[in-house]
């Protein structure tokens, strides 16, 4: 079955290089040259993934990407020609799944698409099915998360962090083993990411989100309480 991508970018030659690579590997993808046109296709088409480019005419990607997450969890990779921090802060604080720096590898970021979509179908990392913390329940087969009997809607980032951090329940660790295990070691931001990160998940699950624990100098750590 096809994916449908979402391709927002306004450069022309940009757009049609990246496009190429995407159908090359048999996904259908959706152009849009302007945050404005991308809202309207987002409306009236079914996407699985959609690559965001940050400074555009019209409207910009951060405020794409707010619109977006008022109303779905799509996986949101940007593209972006500046590598500072604050930049990569602000569009995860936004919702954003990746970032990709230009100039950048077309074949990078078809492989972090496809594992985005994967992870969003709970096809890496399965263990099992069921996990229940208090009125916490993660299913991993279904890829859900509820609590007390109400659906959260995770990005797909913020779904990988929890499942890691249930992964190793009771032990703390470090904003550093976390940003390499969950965001890969090949990734440029700083440890503020993690923390960002933490933050809305810990809003997202509401009380349960007491179950993550800051430790003082050394990190975080998933218990539920004695």
């Amino acid at each position: 079955m096809k994916r449908s991508l979402l391709l927002v970018e306004d450069d022309l030659l940009m757009r049609e290089f990246i496009t190429d690579y995407f159908k090359k590997e048999q996904w259908e993808v959706h152009e849009a040259e302007n945050g404005r046109i991308a809202l309207e296709i987002f409306e009236q088409t079914s996407i699985d993934l959609m690559v965001l480019d940050i400074m555009m005419p019209e409207m910009d990607g951060w405020s794409v990407c707010r619109r977006i997450r008022e109303k779905s969890d799509v996986p949101i990779i940007m593209i972006t020609a500046r590598a500072e921090d604050d930049d990569h802060i602000m569009g995860f604080e936004l919702g954003a799944d990746e970032y990709v720096t230009k100039p950048l590898s077309p074949r990078v970021l078809v492989a972090r698409a496809a594992a985005l979509i994967k992870r969003k179908e709970g096809t890496v990392g399965r263990e099992g099915d069921r996990l229940v913390y208090g009125d916490l329940y993660v299913n991993r087969t279904a890829h859900t998360v509820s609590v007390a009997g109400n659906k959260v809607n995770l990005s797909p980032k913020e779904y990988d962090l929890l499942l890691f951090l249930i992964k190793h329940y009771g032990k703390v660790l470090s904003r550093d083993y976390i940003l390499d295990a969950v965001w890969g070691y090949d990734y440029l931001g700083d440890l503020r990411t993690v923390d960002t990160h933490i933050k809305k998940l810990r809003a997202k699950l509401g009380d349960e989100g007491r179950y993550i624990g800051t430790v003082i100098r050394s990190g975080y750590k998933f218990e539920m309480e004695s």
